[in-house]
């Protein structure tokens, strides 16, 4: 091994060092070791021979379009909206506050959050605190209503969003005045905090028990005569 061979190798790993700062799971932590290393043997397979290289990119991007990451599937409570549904939705019922993801199937990021966020809906969901995730992917009018970018580079996938009374509140990542987003790193804590989940489900579930025990009724005035009691021999005798 050359020098410039030991300087390819130092780069790449200190690549992959920031990389894993922003990784959440196991799985991303691994994700970016493999791809690099798989950079690394590209630019090593190069230096040696040309069509090795090239015979091993060829490899290499085969095995990126042929092999997905598995889609999550467990257990969540989160409502799918299409770009027909997602606006009725939010307008439905204006006291109910919603948290919505746009995320697409193509985006490892978004792959890599998906356990967490149904974790969370499992957790926080109630009457008045809903979770809903939208395929910007699949219906591209609903990026562009939401002003979510879906480029192959874009730093917006996952984007959560907090509805209340039909109109958004907050999102992160945040866009700065550039429209670039800003670095944000979606774990289960950091959504906590930012949203004030518990203090939204506390609201949440306050509101659901006022709205089911309804608004009190006064008391009638009762009849004096009503309030006599009667006596065992049949006469009645008035409370005092």
């Amino acid at each position: 091994v050359d020098s410039r061979e030991v300087e390819i190798l130092m780069f790449l790993s200190a690549i992959v060092m920031m990389k894993n700062r922003r990784s959440i799971t196991v799985d991303q932590h691994l994700g970016n070791i493999f791809m690099f290393s798989k950079v690394a043997n590209v630019i090593l397979f190069f230096r040696l021979d040309v069509r090795m290289g090239l015979l091993y990119l060829t490899l290499c991007i085969v095995f990126l379009m042929t092999c997905k990451p598995p889609l999550y599937l467990g257990p969540e409570y989160i409502k799918y909206f299409s770009d027909k549904t997602i606006d009725e939705e939010l307008e439905r019922d204006k006291r109910v506050t919603w948290i919505v993801e746009f995320f697409a199937n193509w985006s490892n990021e978004c792959q890599s959050f998906a356990p967490i966020y149904a974790d969370l809906s499992l957790k926080y969901n109630c009457t008045g605190l809903n979770f809903g995730k939208v395929d910007v992917g699949r219906y591209p009018d609903v990026s562009t209503r939401y002003k979510v970018s879906t480029s192959p580079l874009t730093k917006q996938l996952p984007t959560l969003i907090l509805f209340q009374g039909g109109k958004e509140v907050m999102r992160r990542p945040q866009i700065d005045k550039k429209g670039r987003a800003v670095s944000w790193t979606f774990s289960e804590e950091n959504v906590i905090r930012e949203f004030s989940l518990n203090e939204l489900y506390q609201k949440a579930k306050k509101l659901s028990k006022q709205r089911d025990e309804g608004p009190k009724e006064p008391l009638e005035q009762q009849d004096p005569l009503a309030a006599s009691t009667e006596l065992p021999n049949g006469e009645s005798k008035k409370e005092k």
